[in-house]
């Protein structure tokens, strides 16, 4: 049931991610609305990572931050953001469906380093650095496509632009 449960969630949380993806504009992909701000296609980059990141919950027991670029260069196009986020998908979903009750209650751990940053159940890292983690950073690229005046698409409800608001 738990995985059952997981599975779900995770699908439909990341075909949610998909809609927003599929709402990019491709001449604003260099866009932020602050200088503080990631640019439009690193946000979308980001949510990319995000799925690279909920892979490795599966692959490894442990994942270390310190092993990577802080900043990976920005995708440039609508077609490349949609094509890595669905053969991403792809791995995930396969993932999930070879493992069982006892692989998401392994331990999984996050690091940078010498520095543990959280020690999870697989599940619980899925949720929470995985799934939430991209939910945020999706609401943000809401935000950023509101403020471009590009139609949102209705994630958990119809949104103003649906209702012709």
């Amino acid at each position: 049931m738990v995985k059952q449960l997981i599975v779900g969630d995770a699908m439909q949380e990341l075909t949610m991610t998909r809609h927003i993806l599929e709402r990019l504009p491709e001449e604003h992909m260099t866009w932020k609305p602050h200088v503080k701000s990631m640019t439009l296609g690193g946000l979308a980059t980001h949510l990319i990572n995000l799925l690279n990141w909920q892979i490795a919950i599966f692959l490894y027991p442990e994942f270390d931050l310190s092993t990577i670029p802080l900043r990976r260069e920005a995708l440039e196009t609508r077609n490349d953001v949609l094509e890595e986020f669905d053969a991403n998908v792809v791995k995930l979903q396969q993932l999930l469906a070879d493992c069982d009750e006892n692989t998401l209650s392994e331990e999984w751990t996050l690091r940078n380093g010498d520095h543990i940053i959280l020690r999870q159940p697989r599940a619980i890292a899925l949720r929470t650095f995985g799934l939430n983690h991209m939910i945020h950073h999706r609401a943000q690229l809401g935000v950023y496509l509101r403020l471009l005046d590009i139609p949102l698409p209705g994630l958990y409800g119809p949104t103003a632009d649906e209702e012709g608001k």
